[in-house]
């Protein structure tokens, strides 16, 4: 770790600015995706998620090594700056239900230039009530244009969906009755929960279990029910980075597998079922000023009991920890600061002006999107930045 981090340093102090940066790490990025695509099972599609890996080059470049054209998008913004940039063979999945309104909006601006994108075609959108089922059928109609619609079901989180065979059959009734204006394009069940529940309230092979039994009994329910709705391109999209390997085995309802987090690992994901995956993203700030030990507003008296050594950064208040050099904290007496933090340093370690402090994010999708770039390191030398997408 110290050669590695070493190394980087002396790029970023070779670099044209030192500010905060988030860097990428291409060479533990590529484990990472060989890592995930050996959990893959060859009848099962990857979705890259978007808002875990907000890049444009970022994106495209696991969508190359991953031979995937698949997105799911959370975000109106980021879906219509990506319309500009998909081609015809793009798939978009959104991952969780728009309000009418937002997507009213997306239509209304949709980008004058693009590759050949179809908004109306190449997009499920995600429906989670009878009520927003309607609501599509509206706007498919104001638009004269046939709608895809993916319908939410609960296996199991409790975050919104059909949670019942009842209401479903209610869901797909109002779809069959207006096939002019909506397409059933499948169903989406996310189960985190199925790694995260502690072990007292239910096992994981129990939490698996269950939520796979529903989601096979919502399946079987439109075979048998709605025949006219089903076909064999259906998207039965699943899992996450916590239980893609999970559903590695053939007997797994889904199809369609959206992952984004595991492949630069935030610390949120440091998890048993990921334990395979490398930290591949980090935050680097510089250190503006050092202190041979620590004094706090009046509490100089007692400067001779607080005895560690301390620094100001550029910046901080990030969510990510502290990282390297090892032992690095924040202290917690003087307070967070998003403007300069402080910082202690255990006395064996020599952190000079203007060399740079590594944190871990705790996630990448909001994180991510307070740098106004990514500093991609390939062979630990920064390459040329990528672009973020537009957040707003």
């Amino acid at each position: 770790m110290d050669v590695y981090f070493k190394n980087i340093n002396q790029e970023l102090k070779n670099h044209q600015r030192a500010i905060p940066c988030l860097l990428v790490d291409l060479d533990l990025l590529d484990e990472n995706i060989a890592e995930a695509l050996s959990n893959f099972r060859n009848d099962a599609s990857l979705r890259v998620v978007v808002k875990s890996l907000p890049s444009v080059q970022l994106i495209e470049y696991i969508l190359q090594k991953t031979n995937s054209n698949k997105l799911m998008v959370f975000h109106q913004p980021f879906l219509t700056d990506l319309a500009s940039r998909l081609d015809n063979k793009a798939g978009v999945l959104l991952g969780k239900p728009m309000p009418i309104k937002t997507a009213e909006y997306f239509y209304n601006n949709l980008p004058q230039q693009h590759n050949g994108f179809n908004p109306f075609t190449q997009i499920q959108w995600l429906v989670d009530t009878e009520k927003r089922i309607e609501e599509y059928i509206n706007l498919a109609k104001q638009f004269n244009q046939k709608l895809r619609l993916n319908i939410e079901i609960d296996v199991g989180l409790h975050r919104g969906g059909f949670s019942s065979l009842k209401s479903l059959t209610k869901g797909l009734s109002l779809i069959e009755n207006n096939q002019n204006f909506v397409e059933f394009s499948g169903f989406m069940g996310y189960d985190p929960h199925v790694v995260k529940l502690p072990k007292i309230i239910r096992s994981q092979k129990k939490a698996l279990q269950l939520a796979n039994q529903f989601y096979k009994k919502c399946q079987t329910l439109v075979q048998d029910d709605f025949p006219e709705l089903w076909n064999e391109n259906l998207t039965f999209n699943g899992a996450g980075s916590p239980t893609l390997e999970l559903h590695k085995e053939q007997n797994s309802p889904i199809n369609d597998i959206a992952i984004g987090s595991c492949f630069v690992k935030s610390t949120t994901f440091d998890i048993p079922s990921l334990r395979n995956y490398k930290p591949a993203a980090f935050i680097a700030t510089p250190v503006l000023k050092t202190f041979s030990n620590t004094t706090l507003p009046g509490l100089e008296k007692l400067k001779q009991f607080f005895t560690k050594k301390s620094a100001f950064i550029y910046g901080g208040f990030w969510k990510a920890d502290y990282y390297y050099p090892k032992g690095v904290k924040q202290n917690n007496l003087f307070g967070a600061s998003t403007n300069q933090t402080m910082i202690n340093i255990p006395k064996n370690i020599s952190l000079q002006i203007d060399e740079f402090v590594f944190l871990r994010p705790h996630q990448s999708e909001f994180v991510f999107l307070q740098f106004g770039e990514i500093l991609p390191i390939r062979n630990g030398k920064i390459q040329q930045p990528w672009q973020l997408l537009n957040n707003f």
